[in-house]
Formats: C-alpha cells, sequence, structure tokens
C-alpha cells in the first residue's frame, strides 16, 4: 500500500500553531484587552511589545520551508510561515505534504506576572485555537493548554475545551507552583514545565479529582515536552538542551507510574509529546528491574511491573526516531504515533511522506498504518 492510496490518511500527531500576538485583544475578556500585546514593526526586525518590554519577534517556532542553513532567531512576521495562524493557508501546507489531519499544540499562555491576565489568556488561547480547528474540523484538531495550580481551576479549565470540541489538554511536565512565586519571563515556560524542584507531585492524591474527571470526560493528557527546559537564545546550550528535553519526560511518566495513578485510574491515557520514543523500551525494562528489587522496602503498591502500564496507559510521538520504530514490539514501546513538529525548526514539512518511506522501510503495512494515523485516531478520539 502506497501512502497515496493510505484510505484514512496520515495523522500527525504533534503539529503547531502559532497565533500572531494581534490575536490576544480580540479574545482576551474587555477588561484585560488594553494589556493585550502589541505589534511594532520596524526595518530588520519586527518587535512584540509587552508590559514595558520590547523583544524581537522570534522565529525559530516558524521555520517550516527553510532549510537548516537559513535558519534564524529573529525577524518580521511576514518572515512566519503563514499556516502556523491562518487556517487556509495551513490547510494549503498539510495537502502539499500529505497530511490528512494534524493535532494542534502551541501558542499560549502570555508570560506575564499578572495572575488574573496570566489565568485568562490560558482560556482565551484556547477559544482561538477551538475556533482555528472550526474552519475544518475533520483535518484541525486542537489540544488545550490547562494551568495545574490548583486542581478545581484545572478541572474547569478541561471542562471548558472539552465543550469547545478540543481533543486533549495539555499539562505542564510537572506541577504549577503559585503565581505569587512567578515572574513574566518564566510564567509562559511554567506552563510546560511546571515547578520541577517542587514538593508536589502528580501521584499525590490532591490530583486525583483532575485524572478522574479526565477519565470521566473521555479526556486524554499530554505533556509536551517540559522536563527539561531548552535555553533556545544560547547557541552554547541549544543543542545539548534539546537532547535532554526528550530523555526528561520519563521523570514525570515514572512519577505518575510508581505513584500507583494509572492503577487508579486505569482508563487514564498520557501522551508524552515531541519526546521520541525510542528510549520507551530503556525505561520501561529498567523501570520493571529497579521495581523488582526495591519495591519492597520503598512499600510499593503496585500490582503490576511498570511495563504493565507503559503499554496500557502511556503513548508517545515522535519525529525522526527509526530507532523507536524498530523497537515497537517491545514491552512499553508500542503506543507511538508519527508527528511532523511543523513549523518548528525539527519539521519533516515539506518531505514528510519521504521522510516517512525511510523511517518505516521494511515495517509491515499493518504496523505503518497505526503509527502514522491509526494509533493517533485513537488517542485523540478522532
Amino acid at each position: 500500500m502506497s501512502l497515496q492510496n493510505f484510505s484514512d490518511g496520515i495523522v500527525d500527531a504533534d503539529a503547531h500553531v502559532n497565533p500572531s500576538m494581534d490575536m490576544w485583544a480580540d479574545y482576551l475578556p474587555a477588561s484585560l484587552r488594553d494589556l493585550a500585546p502589541k505589534i511594532e514593526y520596524g526595518e530588520e526586525f519586527d518587535y512584540v511589545v509587552f508590559e514595558g518590554r520590547r523583544r524581537k519577534v522570534n522565529l525559530i517556532g516558524a521555520q517550516a520551508g527553510r532549510e537548516g542553513k537559513d535558519f534564524k532567531m529573529h525577524g518580521k512576521v511576514s518572515d512566519t510561515r503563514a499556516g502556523g495562524w491562518m487556517p487556509a493557508a495551513r490547510l494549503l501546507d498539510m495537502d502539499q505534504d500529505g497530511i490528512d489531519t494534524a493535532i494542534l499544540f502551541g501558542g499560549g499562555p502570555l508570560g506575564t506576572a499578572n495572575t488574573e491576565l496570566y489565568n485568562a489568556s490560558f482560556s482565551s488561547y484556547n477559544r482561538w485555537l477551538a475556533d482555528f480547528c472550526d474552519y475544518a474540523p475533520r483535518r484541525l484538531a486542537g489540544v488545550g493548554y490547562v494551568p495545574m495550580q490548583e486542581v478545581d481551576g484545572a478541572i474547569a479549565a478541561m471542562r471548558e475545551c472539552a465543550s469547545r470540541g478540543l481533543k486533549a489538554v495539555n499539562i505542564p511536565a510537572f506541577p504549577m507552583s503559585k503565581m505569587a512565586s512567578m515572574n513574566a519571563g518564566d510564567a509562559q515556560m511554567k506552563a510546560l514545565t511546571g515547578d520541577t524542584s517542587g514538593d508536589r507531585t502528580y501521584a499525590d492524591p490532591e490530583f486525583d479529582p483532575f485524572w478522574k474527571a479526565a477519565c470521566d470526560l473521555g479526556m486524554p493528557i499530554t505533556i509536551h515536552l517540559g522536563g527539561r527546559t531548552v535555553r533556545f537564545t544560547e547557541p552554547k546550550h541549544l543543542l545539548a538542551d534539546m537532547l535532554m528535553s526528550k530523555f526528561g519526560m520519563g521523570e514525570p511518566i515514572a512519577i505518575m507510574i510508581y505513584g500507583g495513578v494509572f492503577q487508579r485510574f486505569p482508563e487514564l491515557k498520557l501522551a508524552s509529546v515531541e519526546s521520541g520514543v525510542g528510549w520507551f523500551a530503556f525505561a520501561a525494562n529498567y523501570m520493571d528491574e529497579t521495581w523488582r528489587k526495591q519495591r519492597f522496602w520503598v512499600n510499593s503498591t503496585l500490582g503490576h511491573e511498570p511495563s504493565y502500564f507503559w503499554d496500557r496507559n502511556i503513548y508517545g510521538s515522535f519525529i525522526h526516531d527509526r530507532a523507536g520504530v524498530l523497537m515497537r514490539g517491545l514491552p512499553g514501546a508500542g503506543n507511538i504515533m508519527w508527528s511532523s513538529d511543523y513549523p518548528h525548526s525539527e519539521t519533516t514539512f515539506p518531505h514528510s511522506k519521504d521522510v516517512i518511506e525511510t523511517l518505516f522501510e521494511g515495517v509491515s503495512e499493518a504496523d505503518k498504518t497505526m503509527i502514522i494515523g491509526g494509533r493517533a485516531r485513537q488517542f485523540y478520539r478522532l
């Protein structure tokens, strides 16, 4: 079966939007719209002006269509890929790349230390994303962003996402600290990372009502990197940080498995997004071996080996990961989904079909069909 004849189409399990900064003035509550970011246009660079700061427009998340040698960190709004924020342009790029359906991450919240504005920006972004997806609901599927500072608010935000037709919710890799401990520069990243050194964990009973609500709603949960912060603007650290950002996703998964979250909530589904999957088999095996030896003195209450929960509850997405494809039959490594990462710098666009053919050389058509579409359709309930 060729990709051109693939009847169900290719599902990009992790793609991105880059909403224009202009959208915040339209989607924030009326009482907060005067606080929205503004665009200031210049000769060489455009600037985002927000809360007394003026920073160049960052392009690293919008490099689709450029060769690596042409990447640049900053530039003008006109340099960004239009498909990141214009749905009609997005569909044209998907057609060019052979993508049937795109799962959409990215974009919110605002980087502010203003508690009211910060919390409102989650809902505002989710509403913008739902409207973006409504342009072509069969082909565009959104993942809402939920703050994890306190559980009741997180549940309310998740229910709002469900009511707007979003297909999953993304949470930070670790619970978030209270707003008072954040600064504006950290606030946006905290929506992905949470408080990596805090005392609270997702295995704590405090979060059980959230997991129960997710199961009741049939809402899958995603964590989109966040285990390790990437210093994107520092060439000295960027490449090593990007590697460790993938492996760092093992920690929140291990906390939830060892902490019995999936034993208490067997219907809960969690995806580690953009982390790659080649390390899943090692992680599941290592967790099994250490659990067998250490489970007595740590008073583990798990009724199964950790790999049992990896196989039942944990999913992952990858871009370039031939090792992950080859290890798909090992414990913990089977629930894998291909993605393009459009329009970010790692994207396979506009060569996704060629990349897929190379990645899946020698792989059965049944397995390829599941990994490039079928499993994402199951996980995201498409």
